[in-house]
């Protein structure tokens, strides 16, 4: 069923609270959260551990978001699990593959090319894993209330963030980037067994069986539809470009790149509470295309080579705009044809972060030739004038569901 944005955000019965009495739910969340908290503290670790070896822009950027490279693979070949036979278990197999992973990370003397093919796969199976989580999402909580559902794992996200990079800042004085590594390492392993633990199996939604064929039918599908083309793009582009800023902040000031990065974390969280918690739905419409400029226009004071604490500032501002996610997230939603739910958000959730990939891998190439700052300056202009472009295809996007992607 596409979300019921007419009801009222504050309703008492749709709260973040009632929700988390939801035991399915909670089991989800928390084991989105520990998730979130590992992938950070790994993130952190290999970004710092590659810049120690190699002093590159270019690869400390792709060895922090290079993940997000391989979840196009599984947007493409394999996201139709999100919806087929057996969720839970699904879920359940994918965890545990990662925690191995993970694990495979903190063996020392792992040549960097090991560390980079293991990116990939994680990435991979990340993309699968989100897809199988949100259509799960889908099937726990009641249809009216899976935007406050999103907003409260945004803002989690967020928070998680902004103490993963701090905690990730101390113990990288303490600690190897293997002991970090250890310590993701226990993150996933809890996540695994709370989601074990607490979420049940669930129907299936497609009729036919899932793999290849079935992932590009509904890709195909999908793709052709205007609406759900305008935003797809919309919730991956100009996000990307800004998520490479971030990835030049280890390049941009070293030793003061973990405050930067959780000021990005705890801005996109503010964002997050605000937009998800206090605005109704059709306030976050509205107001959406405003928050995809706050997104990147702050980070064009990096031209003037600001004092940290004005960067600081500007960056926190700016990551308040990732909140306009959510409003498109809610269109999406409303268009896709409850069968392939599960695989369209993994589809969303994949290219956005592949974009991320993307957006790194462009920032960090031109630091090789030009500042940091620089780069900065010209990936944030180029959001903005991807924003403004796109902007009627945005408005174009209906909210009239094309059935024949579950064909």
């Amino acid at each position: 069923m596409p979300s019921d944005t007419s009801e009222s955000i504050t309703s008492p019965t749709t709260g973040y609270l009632a929700l988390l009495r939801n035991r399915e739910f909670a089991g989800l969340y928390a084991g989105f959260t520990l998730t979130v908290a590992a992938s950070t503290l790994s993130g952190f670790a290999l970004g710092t551990l590659v810049d120690h070896q190699t002093g590159s822009p270019f690869l400390t950027a792709v060895s922090m978001y290079g993940a997000t490279f391989a979840t196009v693979l599984g947007a493409l070949t394999l996201m139709s699990v999100a919806d087929g036979n057996r969720p839970r278990r699904t879920l359940v197999v994918l965890h545990s593959v990662s925690l191995v992973g993970v694990a495979a990370q903190a063996v020392p003397g792992l040549p960097l090319a090991a560390r980079f093919g293991l990116l990939l796969v994680l990435g991979f199976l990340q993309s699968l894993g989100t897809g199988t989580r949100m259509g799960l999402l889908a099937e726990v909580v009641p249809a009216s209330a899976y935007a406050l559902a999103r907003s409260l794992m945004n803002i989690t996200s967020g928070g998680m963030a902004v103490i993963g990079y701090a905690i990730g800042a101390v113990l990288l004085r303490y600690l190897s980037p293997q002991g970090v590594f250890v310590t993701a390492t226990v993150l996933t392993g809890a996540g695994l067994i709370v989601v074990s633990a607490t979420v049940r199996e669930h129907s299936i939604r497609l009729t036919r069986r899932p793999g290849l064929r079935q992932t590009w039918t509904a890709n195909v599908a999908l793709f052709s539809h205007s609406g759900r083309r305008a935003l797809l793009l919309n919730l991956w582009v100009p996000n990307g470009l800004i998520v490479g800023c971030e990835a030049l902040f280890i390049s941009y000031a070293p030793e003061h790149a973990g405050a930067l990065l959780a000021a990005g974390s705890a801005g996109m969280l503010l964002g997050d509470l605000t937009v998800g918690r206090l605005l109704t739905a059709e306030q976050r419409r509205r107001y959406a295309f405003a928050l995809r400029l706050l997104l990147a226009a702050p980070y064009l004071l990096f031209a003037t080579h600001p004092p940290l604490s004005l960067a600081t500032a500007a960056v926190f501002i700016a990551s308040a705009g990732f909140a306009a996610t959510l409003p498109l997230q809610e269109q999406l939603l409303a268009l896709t044809p409850d069968p392939v739910r599960g695989q369209v958000q993994g589809v969303e959730s994949a290219g956005r972060m592949t974009w991320q990939g993307i957006g790194a891998a462009i920032a960090g190439g031109a630091a090789q030739y030009v500042t940091p700052a620089a780069t900065i300056t010209a990936v944030a202009a180029t959001s903005v004038a991807l924003t403004v472009v796109s902007r009627p295809f945005v408005a174009r996007a209906h909210t009239v569901r094309d059935e024949t992607v579950s064909a």
